[in-house]
């Protein structure tokens, strides 16, 4: 028996096999669909505006931004 999952853009069923090149997506279409709106901060993780993000500069020393919240 082969497991289906709904594909996350359209919901059309998908066979979950290693056939199905797009999965969970049914097409390149849907999965790009995805990626825009993830892109576009239509789909976001959630979490609170202070979250703060870590990142080294250059030289080496740490760099401190604040993640915009959603």
């Amino acid at each position: 028996m082969t497991h289906e999952v709904k594909c996350p853009s359209c919901a059309k069923r998908v066979a979950w096999v290693a056939e199905s090149r797009w999965r969970p997506f049914c097409s390149e279409r849907c999965k790009l669909i995805d990626l825009g709106a993830w892109a576009a901060e239509r789909h976001v993780v959630p979490g609170t505006p202070d979250d703060t993000m870590h990142d080294e500069t250059s030289d080496g020393t740490a760099a401190s931004t604040t993640r915009r919240g959603h």
